[in-house]
């Protein structure tokens, strides 16, 4: 029986080339295949064979999406696979999105299986658990011992065209697609049987889990505005010309904090945004448009405002993960406190 060829796509840390130093590495084919790779093929045993490994990234992945997508495309296109596999990615919000992306592509324009890996908050998850099948992992490398089995496992059931059961049976992220299935019980006695548990406050699987919202409460409102003082906080991307901190382009892992207590408002001269999930020219030619400097400091000259807080934080919302935007506030929001803060104004784009 001939082995289904099987074509393994990583990052640059992955494929051992480098961390964030090598993230502007164009796609290539590994000459040596990596251990992540050698590993997989182990996993796949006599039923399948990495025949190749692409490596692309991450910034240039994102950077530079069409023409890297096609890059990859084309690449894999050249080892006629019968599945591609890309990742695991973990928690690494860029390695994620550049993973489904790629598998989606691969998947569309190849018509064959292809799958990823990630941890279930990576934004990349959110962007392609529809689309794709997208094992399950925990948020870090650590979880490679049981990630790379469990995508191996996985990978060649969908290659052989099995049956694939729920997400709780499969370990895949929930997709939100519902598979009509037939049961002994009928419906209104499971009902009845669940709702017998819940008010017993014993342990029950609802057949319709909802989404879990985070729901938070607004402070007060501000009774006197002429003497608040005020903070600027964008997720628009907006940084001194240059970048200094290298705030990334989608899925960001930090984020900036800049003085502005010299500014009467903001130029193209001194100010530019880092985002790169939409047209940034009307951002570049006039930073005011997503961060209001210029209105503030006439609201704070009329009196209508106390103060304009010296700092504003931000950082790019492109991709970026729940877990790390969550991480940011915490962070920032102690600082605006102790700063005596008393409202703040997030912007977008």
């Amino acid at each position: 029986m001939e082995k289904l060829r099987v074509v393994h796509y990583v990052n640059q840390f992955f494929a051992g080339i480098g961390g964030e130093e090598k993230a502007d590495t164009k796609p290539m084919i590994m000459e040596n295949m990596p251990p992540i790779s050698q590993n997989l093929n182990k996993l796949l045993g006599e039923e399948a064979e990495v025949v190749a490994t692409i490596v692309c990234g991450d910034s240039y992945f994102n950077e530079n999406l069409e023409t890297a997508k096609k890059e990859v495309l084309d690449m894999v296109k050249g080892f006629s696979p019968d599945l591609f596999i890309a990742g695991p990615a973990f928690n690494a919000g860029r390695y994620g999105v550049a993973a489904g992306t790629i598998t989606k592509e691969v998947k569309d324009t190849l018509n064959i299986p292809a799958l990823t890996a990630m941890y279930i908050e990576n934004p990349g998850a959110d962007m392609f658990k529809k689309d794709l099948y997208i094992i399950s992992t925990a948020d870090s490398a650590a979880g490679m011992r049981s990630a790379l089995p469990a995508l191996a496992k996985f990978s060649l059931k969908l290659a052989k065209g099995e049956n694939i059961g729920s997400p709780k049976e499969e370990g895949y992220i929930e997709r939100g697609v519902r598979v009509n299935y037939f049961s002994d019980v009928r419906g209104s006695k499971r009902a009845v049987e669940m709702l017998m548990k819940k008010i017993k406050g014993e342990d029950f699987e609802t057949e319709y889990p909802m989404p879990d919202f985070d729901r938070v409460d607004p402070n007060p409102a501000i009774k006197d505005l002429s003497k608040a003082k005020i903070a600027l906080v964008t997720s628009g991307g907006i940084v001194p010309k240059t970048n200094p901190d290298r705030i990334e382009s989608s899925s960001a892992s930090k984020y900036g904090k800049y003085d502005i207590a010299e500014f009467e408002f903001l130029t193209k001269d001194s100010h530019e945004t880092a985002h790169g999930g939409y047209d940034p020219t009307y951002a570049n030619n006039n930073p005011n448009r997503v961060l209001p400097v210029d209105v503030l400091r006439d609201l704070e000259k009329e009196g209508v405002i106390g103060q304009l807080h010296r700092y504003f934080y931000t950082t790019v919302g492109n991709g970026t993960s729940v877990g790390n935007s969550k991480q940011f506030a915490a962070e920032f929001s102690k600082e605006l406190l102790a700063d005596g803060v008393d409202a703040v104004i997030l912007t977008s784009t």
